[in-house]
């Protein structure tokens, strides 16, 4: 039974389809397209892009995909890179891995209106703090006793009164 890589290119070429037509009409790039008919399964960084583009590709020939899908996950299985899916998990829990998973738990709608909520309270809560806290305030408090200075005589930044005369009685 003929590979994968196999595959796509003989129907790639019955088809009289270049890489670059298929390049543009599928948009995977031109050396992608090369790797899956030569099966250079290394250049891909997951086999989450292979399986897409394989599909992709033979959606496109007009091949058997859940056939032809198989065939490659047991093509895969025997990679070193791909031989078994990562882990997505290393047990490393923290209180960010925890606080996020809790976010990401909440309906946006409802939080956006829990969270207004608690910000008008917030703010009413903080007026009413100030407004006590100014009212029982002495604004005295900690000033120290005052003495009134008269301004010298004739000072430079003063000017002498002329005295006013008396009225007149008639």
């Amino acid at each position: 039974m003929p590979t994968v890589a196999e595959q796509l290119r003989a129907a790639r070429e019955a088809k009289n389809l270049s890489i670059h037509e298929v390049a543009e009409i599928t948009k995977i790039r031109g050396d992608h397209i090369r790797a899956l008919e030569e099966g250079n399964f290394d250049i891909f960084v997951a086999p989450v892009y292979i399986r897409g583009f394989t599909r992709t590709y033979a959606t496109l020939l007009k091949l058997d995909v859940p056939q032809l899908i198989k065939a490659l996950e047991l093509e895969l299985g025997k990679t070193e890179k791909f031989a078994e899916p990562p882990r997505l998990s290393e047990n490393k829990k923290g209180a960010l891995d925890f606080v996020m998973l809790q976010f990401s738990k909440v309906n946006l709608r409802r939080g956006g209106i829990v969270l207004g909520v608690l910000v008008v309270a917030a703010i009413v809560y903080f007026a009413v703090w100030l407004a006590r806290n100014n009212r029982a305030a002495d604004p005295s408090k900690g000033l120290p006793p005052a003495r009134y200075q008269s301004p010298a005589r004739n000072a430079d930044n003063t000017l002498p009164v002329t005295p006013q005369p008396a009225p007149r009685r008639q």
